[in-house]
């Protein structure tokens, strides 16, 4: 596992101090890229470098981004920290399960692991912007956790995976998957599938579970062209509808 291809993501963070201990966690375990969905004049310089200690580095070079997408744009996996279980968001990985997962793909590419605002979490809205969730279990009388804590736990079970061996494969980007499931849609809706089902729905099903796969270029491009020729065929024999064509 390659270190420097994990990324914090924090969502929102109302509180300085907690940015700060953010980085100091993370650099108990060797992580050094954090990003922002925020604006830096939100914090409090001094606040935060009080409880980063001597990670204020990471403090510096921190990024910052008007959303999850934007964040995770050149990351080949988004996932998002949530205790909250829903029909839509399938399995749940735990710490160690999710950074077994990620030593397979972040020598070729960038991981970011999300974490919500400190009171509310990552909202549905957000959630649905990552690929894949993972949750720390916690007691149900008393559930949630401190931000820095549930970084300093995801980020441990990480650190404890990158003595691993490389895995070899390159995957593609999010962003990159993002148009590969633009197109597939586009192919769905050309043989009108999205009659009985819903676009938004679909793209959003493509999209998860193609990360989670971890595509090279090559894969990626090769599925482009399978559902093109599927679109292509079904065109040609007569099984699109005459609205669609």
């Amino acid at each position: 596992m390659d270190l420097n291809n994990i990324v914090i993501v924090l969502a929102r963070p109302d509180e300085s101090r907690n940015v700060g201990a953010v980085c100091r966690a993370m650099a108990n375990c060797g992580l050094s890229r954090l990003r922002i969905v925020g604006k830096r004049e939100s914090f409090d310089d001094e606040r935060v470098r009080i409880l980063a200690i001597h990670a204020g580095q990471l403090w510096e070079r921190a990024e910052f981004f008007d959303s999850i997408t934007e964040a995770t744009a050149d990351c080949v996996v988004a996932a998002g920290t949530t205790r909250r279980r829903g029909k839509k968001r399938g399995k749940l990985l735990l710490p160690e399960e999710f950074a077994r997962f990620a030593s397979g793909v972040s020598d070729g590419g960038t991981v970011a692991v999300v974490f919500g605002n400190e009171r509310t979490g990552l909202t549905e809205e957000e959630i649905d912007e990552c690929t894949m969730g993972v949750t720390i279990p916690s007691d149900e009388g008393f559930p949630s956790l401190n931000l820095s804590h549930a970084v300093q736990i995801v980020s441990y079970q990480i650190f404890r995976e990158s003595s691993q061996h490389s895995s070899g494969s390159v995957p593609v980007t999010l962003g990159r998957l993002s148009s590969a499931v633009g197109k597939i849609a586009d192919d769905l809706a050309r043989v009108g599938f999205f009659k009985l089902a819903g676009r938004g729905d679909m793209e959003k099903f493509w999209r998860d579970i193609l990360s989670r796969a971890a595509l090279s270029e090559g894969e990626t491009a090769f599925i482009e062209r399978t559902f093109d020729k599927i679109a292509g065929l079904a065109s040609k024999n007569g099984a699109v509808p005459a609205e669609n064509q």
